[in-house]
């Protein structure tokens, strides 16, 4: 039979045209809702998603079935009559297509939200929590990461991948460090599964986690919000800060003597360093510029070290590396806040004398290692310490800093539409947050900042005033030896003011950060603790102390200020010795080291050198060293100031 052209095309046109309105009429699920996802118990949990325009859909779940028919633009939702915990499920929803949701659990679903503390991976514990990790097999702890992007434009209805993962030895690499040590600690004690939703992002500022409606309240986050809009004004900032980057990074390595062609390079194995000056690692260059410098070192490996894998631990540099054993590229990192952990193949050390050379990028006015880090090679059970004289020499000094970058996913709004905006018909139990590092700058605004930011979320989420319990600043960077002003004191200050907003908690910080990492690695503790916050403001465990001491007042007494206290059940305690870290001031606000002694439930503080006080601090510092106030449960207290 012969077929006429045009029928032909027409009829494929036809079948064209069927395929792509089957297509759009399938129903389309949000990636939260999908394969292994962990509802909500309870009642108002919600499944949704998109079809065609008054399509009919059905849903069967735990023997119920539910039935709906999308909006005039496709939306459709149904709401699962009160969920008990249990598992695993299967969903099957039904329209023009069919879809399968397996391996689906009921309990309770936790946000997991802020800045690099909470986004930490347990990848970067898996040193200091060996077994933790081969212990973590659990299916009934999960976690969805959202993927981190930004949208200025408008609240998103979806992420754009993602799904739900169990915890086991491998995938748990992945989890949020906190977020797991809290599920963890939540599912021993009451056995229901525990769905983690990370959506956090490292450096993020709270503004950017606010919606439009919020910004409205700090005009000038809502201006450059606007600016942000504009995909041109994007590709410009960015091209910008990539040229002037690029531009940078390349006069410096041009300039570099330890990389000039012609000459040997400064991390062969054989270069010549006998008349390199000597400095002792870690440390950091007394004189050090914007540009380059190279260290060195020989070190001696036994016979019984070589031919297996190897460790190189250097601790924090300051700020990129470029890291070389025996004339080989062994790692390098960008920046300073990761730790440097390099793995060396089993061919590379050899017995008797090895070379080790780096090349450290120096930003600004600051290069080298940072003390009390881990300077060393491991293999198995025996170590080389690197520690003590190493050689260095400039390889080139910049005449400026490396240019400051826009961080473009930091501005305002663009991780609330990207990162929150699409969660919002999730039901969930809660929200644990840390985040405030990158606030410290202008402290005193977070005391407006971070309530709006806990309202706005509960206002999307529309579940009432569902738990929101954060992290306060840990402590971090040198201690100082007279009491001073603080950024990171000032804004602990304001996530303490903080608990004034309803069902909130803290989990105070101020005794596990490190002073030479930003990113502290006890994440166990800090999880255990705001375990024990959402075991009382969640769980209904009113009879938990969940808190350390909460500073409630003060009362002048002559030459002594005498102070009171919340969550000091059973007595406040001075671990480890007297009171330390308070401090006293009279009218002119000069604060001076103050003696403190506890009498049962409040402390008396005096200073002989202020004889009409009118203020107190406690561990007012960015490290407050020493700061010892603890309640009997072991729970330290808040770092305050009585003049705030």
């Amino acid at each position: 039979m012969k077929l006429n052209i045009k029928t032909l095309c027409l009829a494929l046109c036809c079948y064209v045209l069927m395929i792509s309105q089957a297509a759009f009429c399938a129903v389309k699920l949000p990636h939260l809702v999908s394969d292994s996802m962990i509802l909500q118990r309870g009642d108002s949990t919600k499944i949704w998603g998109w079809a065609d325009p008054n399509e009919q859909i059905t849903i069967d779940f735990n023997d119920k079935t539910y039935q709906t028919t999308a909006d005039e633009d496709g939306n459709w939702a149904v709401t699962l009559s009160e969920l008990t915990a249990g598992g695993p499920y299967t969903m099957e929803i039904n329209a023009e297509n069919h879809k399968t949701l397996k391996n689906i659990m009921v309990g309770d679903v936790w946000v997991c939200s802020g800045q690099s503390n909470m986004e930490l991976p347990m990848e970067r514990l898996k040193y200091r929590y060996p077994d933790v990790i081969a212990k973590s097999e659990n299916p009934a702890i999960r976690q969805f990461d959202v993927p981190r992007k930004y949208n200025f434009k408008q609240p998103q209805q979806d992420v754009i991948s993602g799904s739900w993962v169990s915890a086991d030895p491998k995938t748990v690499l992945n989890f949020t460090a906190v977020g797991y040590f809290f599920a963890k600690d939540l599912f021993e004690k009451y056995h229901v599964p525990i769905g983690l939703i990370n959506s956090s992002l490292g450096g993020s500022p709270a503004q950017a986690w606010l919606s439009a409606d919020a910004l409205k309240q700090f005009p000038n986050y809502e201006q450059n919000a606007e600016k942000f809009k504009d995909d041109a004004y994007i590709k410009k900032v960015t091209d910008e800060d990539n040229a002037a980057a690029n531009k940078w990074e390349s006069t410096l390595r041009k300039n570099d003597q330890g990389l000039a062609k012609g000459h040997k390079r400064w991390y062969a194995a054989d270069f010549n360093d006998s008349n390199w000056p000597v400095m002792d690692v870690p440390g950091f260059c007394t004189d050090a510029k914007p540009g380059s410098v190279w260290f060195r070192k020989e070190f001696d490996v036994p016979d019984s070290m070589t031919g297996k894998p190897a460790k190189l631990w250097l601790g924090r540099i300051v700020d990129g590396d470029e890291t070389y054993i025996n004339g080989k590229l062994v790692g390098n990192i960008t920046y300073e806040w990761p730790p440097r952990i390099y793995d060396l193949p089993s061919d590379l050390l050899k017995p008797g004398k090895n070379c080790l050379a780096i090349r450290i990028t120096a930003n600004s006015n600051r290069c080298g290692f940072f003390p009390d880090k881990p300077c060393e090679i491991t293999a198995g059970e025996q170590t080389v310490d690197l520690k003590g004289p190493w050689k260095f020499k400039t390889g080139a000094v910049m005449t400026e800093p490396l240019p400051p970058k826009t961080f473009i996913e930091w501005q305002p709004l663009g991780l609330y539409n990207a990162m929150i905006a699409p969660l919002l018909n999730y039901r969930i139990k809660g929200v644990i947050w840390y985040q405030g590092e990158s606030n410290t700058g202008n402290a005193l605004e977070y005391q407006k900042l971070f309530p709006a930011l806990i309202t706005d979320w509960r206002q999307k989420w529309n579940q009432g005033d569902f738990p929101f319990l954060y992290v306060q600043l840990a402590n971090f960077m040198e201690a100082k030896d007279q009491p001073s002003e603080s950024g990171w004191a000032e804004l602990r200050q304001q996530q303490l003011e903080t608990l004034d907003v309803p069902n909130t908690a803290m989990a105070v910080a101020i005794d596990i950060g490190e002073w030479n990492d930003i990113h502290p690695l006890n994440k166990e503790e800090l999880g255990r603790r705001l375990a024990l916050a959402a075991e009382n403001l969640a769980y209904g465990e009113k009879d938990i102390l969940y808190s350390g001491p909460i500073y409630k007042s003060m009362k002048i007494d002559g030459n002594k200020i005498i102070l009171s206290f919340s969550s000091v059940d059973g007595g406040l305690v001075a671990k480890g010795g007297p009171l330390k870290e308070f401090a006293i001031a009279g009218a002119d606000k000069k604060f001076v080291w103050a003696n403190a002694e506890i009498d049962g439930d409040k402390i008396i503080v005096w200073s002989d050198k202020v004889t009409d006080p009118v203020a107190v601090r406690y561990a007012w510092a960015d490290n407050p060293e020493g700061a010892n106030l603890y309640n009997k449960e072991a729970l330290p207290a808040s770092p305050f100031s009585t003049d705030n």
